[in-house]
């Protein structure tokens, strides 16, 4: 009795030659990328014992420091919080005129997309120089900054996740007569509001970090004394700033995620 020949796999497959080709093309192109940057990673393992001071001096906290940064981070708050609104506001509407499946216009479409990817072009910390020239030091620069780079991204977000709806709603209402405006509201809307909600508390948590650095150059927050903490080398402050930081990302985390549970 006779049995089928076993299939047998490439000689390529059987040595893993395809990954091990890879694998040697990635260590040469990091290696050349790191010969064209200058980068030393031996100087980078020769001052590596400089971090270990600094999470030594960073171990103890400054926890009557708390007090001085408490208004700080409550406006840092409030920075991303309105910046985020402000940017999600006017990105429902260029989202919905960018997905290709809502508008046939590919001209209108087209330039939504274009003026999307010059507002995402541009880096936060270069309009924050901008606004803070334009509006002077405070806490109104950083607002606009946010609120310009929140449009950009979650504009992107949102669009891309009103492509992935079923049609099968909107063709059905559009045999009715309905309106464009109540094909959104009752069609596409219920379809994406939990990814919705879930990319605007993601770009909220982005921005209350962003604003953290964002106040180096003036725009008010919490980074202001995060730079003087560093500048003065008080590490045990600049912990303080990070764990407080942390606290309020962590709460957005847990708020995003309850959300997500509920509108699920």
């Amino acid at each position: 009795m006779s049995y089928p020949e076993m299939p047998q796999r490439p000689w390529s497959q059987r040595h893993h030659v395809r990954a091990i080709v890879w694998t040697l093309v990635l260590i040469i192109l990091l290696a050349l990328s790191s010969w064209a940057t200058g980068a030393d990673f031996g100087m980078f393992l020769a001052n590596l014992d400089q971090f270990t001071v600094l999470l030594v001096q960073m171990a103890h906290p400054a926890w009557d420091y708390l007090s001085v940064i408490i208004q700080p981070l409550y406006e840092t708050i409030q920075m991303a919080i309105l910046g985020t609104t402000i940017g999600a506001a006017f990105a429902i509407p260029f989202s919905i005129l960018a997905a290709h499946n809502l508008v046939s216009n590919k001209y209108l479409r087209g330039l939504i997309r274009f003026v999307l990817d010059l507002v995402r072009t541009l880096p936060d910390l270069l309009l924050a120089a901008i606004f803070v020239a334009v509006f002077g030091i405070g806490s109104t620069a950083g607002v606009v900054t946010l609120a310009i780079f929140s449009f950009g991204m979650v504009s992107k977000l949102f669009y891309e996740v009103i492509e992935t709806i079923d049609m099968g709603p909107l063709e059905a209402m559009k045999s009715v007569g309905a309106s464009k405006i109540t094909i959104i509201w009752y069609a596409v809307l219920p379809q994406v509001l939990n990814q919705f909600v879930s990319y605007f508390l993601y770009t909220l948590e982005i921005n209350v970090r962003a604003s953290t650095v964002l106040g180096y150059l003036g725009a008010g927050g919490i980074g202001v004394y995060l730079q003087r903490s560093l500048d003065q080398f008080n590490y045990s402050a600049t912990a303080m700033i990070i764990l407080a930081t942390l606290v309020v990302v962590m709460v957005i985390d847990g708020v995003s995620n309850h959300l997500r549970r509920v509108l699920l």
